[in-house]
């Protein structure tokens, strides 16, 4: 069984672009809390995606002035935001094919659907901490830059903005002095390993929107994205 495991992670090695010394360190970085806590405490993966997140946005940032030298901070803002956001990590993860070396516990495995999109994502940064621990910053920064160097290219504020609904809608409002849209949860349902969230979203107290999602960011945009249709459609016929 070590033996396959370790042919497994081997294959996971060689798409990630780094060779550890101390393959328990990326073996950590896969291990989500539910597993952890099925197999009677041993380390999980948080610690490591906190380094990771940390990390990650260091060296996105980082790599993102060096590829567009000529952006203000509200252009490097956003796109920072659109790379190291949830659905492109897990795109990242997907890519790596890291939902195959997840270990989850049996309540977690059973969901319907795969891995989540919020696992493979924080597996992902745990797994870019470890690439640090086991070799350093450079070896982080190559690992970043083999994944995360195709998406920026061609990647222009234009299209980030397309994608982040919540800064489009913001913004939509602000050109027409309307004020900040607020957003506040009006329900949670669902077991605590697979929440849905119901959020409404009210523009100077009214309620212009709803939706739901599998985080509160996710409904959030999505709501968001419902506000500025009805803006841009309303704008349309005018």
């Amino acid at each position: 069984m070590a033996a396959e495991r370790g042919a497994d992670l081997d294959r996971l090695e060689a798409r990630l672009g780094h060779a550890f010394r101390d393959q328990g360190t990326l073996l950590r970085a896969l291990t989500h809390a539910s597993h952890a806590h099925e197999a009677g405490g041993e380390p999980d993966n948080e610690a490591l995606e906190f380094f990771g997140d940390a990390l990650l946005g260091f060296l996105i940032a980082e790599a993102l002035l060096k590829h567009f030298p000529d952006a203000d901070e509200g252009a490097l803002s956003k796109m920072k935001a659109f790379l190291v956001s949830a659905p492109t990590l897990a795109k990242v993860a997907k890519a790596l094919k890291l939902e195959a070396h997840v270990r989850l516990g049996k309540t977690e495995r059973g969901v319907a659907g795969g891995v989540r999109q919020s696992i493979l994502a924080d597996a992902l940064e745990a797994v870019l901490a470890a690439v640090h621990l086991d070799a350093g910053e450079t070896a982080a920064r190559a690992v970043v830059a083999r994944h995360f160097g195709p998406l920026m290219e061609g990647l222009d504020r234009k299209a980030v903005e397309a994608k982040d609904f919540k800064t489009g809608l913001q913004e939509a409002l602000q050109a027409a002095g309307r004020p900040t849209p607020r957003y506040r949860v009006d329900a949670t349902e669902g077991p605590p390993h697979q929440p849905l969230f119901h959020v409404e979203l009210l523009i100077e107290g009214e309620v212009a929107a709803r939706a739901s999602g599998g985080s509160k960011k996710e409904a959030e945009q999505a709501a968001a994205k419902k506000a500025l249709r009805a803006i841009r459609r309303k704008d349309a016929a005018s």
